[in-house]
């Protein structure tokens, strides 16, 4: 009998999880045409999402091949990385890439484009390998048949090769449209100085590729049951009337449906409900529990949708008292620590309403269950140590003993922090900032036809 509700995606620790292992699937080589051997695993990589892990082995002929593929579903919008190559030690660098990945090294012009090497999880050193690889492959022939082209490309591998003592820094800028790319920070959690990571709105043909069609776009197969308004199949989900949900009774009413439990894929129940916050606006308050694995999460949406202007909000956190304000972070707002030199992006923590106390407990949380894989044996001392002095002090934030402050970014303006005052206006510790936003903030929120100025106070 199959165990139910077990644990898909299960996190790559040899320590605490000793049983992991593999499914393996015998596979056709397309090499030799013998019997090879498929194995997959579905693991999680720290900071970063699910992922199916595959690899390919022939013991006749010798092949191997390996090949990732995202175990999540695609993202909203596409994502670039741009980092810059200045030491030895950058090529250590892990990536994650799909197969609608493009990589582009800038200085030598040269790009691979999606979908022209399967998704891997490899280091920028493996990157430059396989491209020397690819090129060098049917070199002997082309000596042959074509010697001025096989001069030429001989001469662009040396350039290749060069690359690898990084006497000349270089830029590496990694595409990908599925969203679904990763470039490991070897400074976390501070922020990555030589890398900067966008998000961009697929195009349409970019959605077409990844199998995305709109409404309008799929509108001649549903025209059969929009028409027949006398007919009602059972399971079809019919729109809600305008107007038969009044915001007053949502304000009093849980919403209850079923979702796959984000880490273990069971079944679980989420409790959705309308609230407003004090002198904010109202917001829907999502929270999850799983009973088979216990997980527990909490999300938020701000209502009314994004506001006119961005809020950069500026926290002073000197005592316990502090630490009971109310916060609201929403998923687009990124958060800093100044003191501790510390930047958490947008989607790190997600939509989140919770106090001061909470925010950095749940930052905590997130870094101590991911360093165990993140700083393993393949990892320098120096990079674990960082890791190590930056958690002791967030412990010493976390008792009252050390003053910091932090920082709430958040383009849409749907953030907020508590004032200690009565009547809502911000305390001697809370600073409040409104500002318009820059012409790549609003692309990447989908408003390109916002006004942009600079900030103002």
């Amino acid at each position: 009998m199959v165990e139910e509700n077990k644990e898909i995606f299960v996190n790559l620790n040899v320590e605490e999880e000793p049983d992991i292992g593999t499914t393996e699937i015998p596979s056709l080589c397309m090499n030799c045409h013998e019997e090879g051997i498929t194995r997959l695993l579905l693991t999680k990589i720290p900071f970063y999402k699910e992922v199916i892990v595959m690899s390919f082995t022939c013991e006749h002929c010798g092949y191997r091949n390996n090949e990732l593929q995202s175990g999540s579903e695609i993202n909203q919008k596409g994502t670039k990385i741009v980092t810059k190559i200045t030491a030895p030690s950058d090529l250590n660098r892990r990536v994650v890439k799909s197969d609608y990945c493009s990589v582009r090294i800038e200085e030598l012009d040269f790009e691979i484009p999606i979908k022209s090497q399967k998704g891997e999880v490899t280091t920028v050193e493996g990157i430059i390998q396989r491209c020397i690889a690819g090129l060098e492959q049917d070199q002997p022939v082309r000596r042959i048949q074509h010697p001025d082209a096989a001069e030429q490309i001989d001469k662009f591998v040396e350039s290749l090769k060069a690359l690898f003592s990084v006497e000349t820094p270089f830029t590496i800028t990694i595409e990908d449209i599925t969203g679904n790319c990763f470039v490991e920070n070897p400074n976390a959690p501070q922020k990555d100085a030589n890398t900067t990571i966008t998000h961009f709105t697929r195009t349409k043909e970019q959605n077409h590729m990844l199998g995305i069609f709109t409404q309008d776009e799929i509108k001649d197969d549903n025209e059969e049951i929009e028409n027949s308004t006398d007919k009602k199949e059972e399971n079809l989900l019919e729109p809600i009337k305008e107007g038969s949900w009044p915001l007053e009774e949502l304000h009093g009413e849980v919403l209850q449906f079923k979702i796959p439990c984000p880490d273990c894929q069971a079944d679980c129940e989420t409790n959705m409900k309308v609230t407003k916050i004090p002198h904010f606006k109202e917001v829907v308050i999502m929270a999850t529990i799983c009973d088979n694995c216990g997980n527990r999460t909490n999300e938020v949406k701000p209502g009314g949708g994004i506001e006119d202007k961005g809020v950069k909000i500026e926290v002073k956190i000197k005592g316990k008292a502090d630490f009971s304000r109310d916060v609201l972070k929403s998923d687009a707002c990124d958060l800093l620590i100044r003191e501790l030199d510390v930047e958490v992006g947008a989607g790190a923590l997600g939509g989140r309403f919770t106090t001061i106390e909470g925010i950095l407990a749940a930052m905590k949380d997130q870094l101590v269950e991911s360093s165990a894989t993140v700083f393993g044996d393949s990892t320098d001392s120096e990079s674990k140590l960082k890791m190590d002095k930056f958690l002791l002090e967030l412990d010493r934030v976390l008792a009252g003993e050390r003053s910091v402050t932090m920082v709430l970014d958040d383009p849409t303006g749907n953030s907020y922090v508590q004032s200690l005052n009565d009547d809502g206006t911000p305390d001697e510790a809370l600073r409040i900032i409104h500002y318009h936003r820059s012409h790549e903030q609003n692309e990447d929120l989908g408003l390109n036809d916002m006004k942009t100025e600079n900030y103002e106070s």
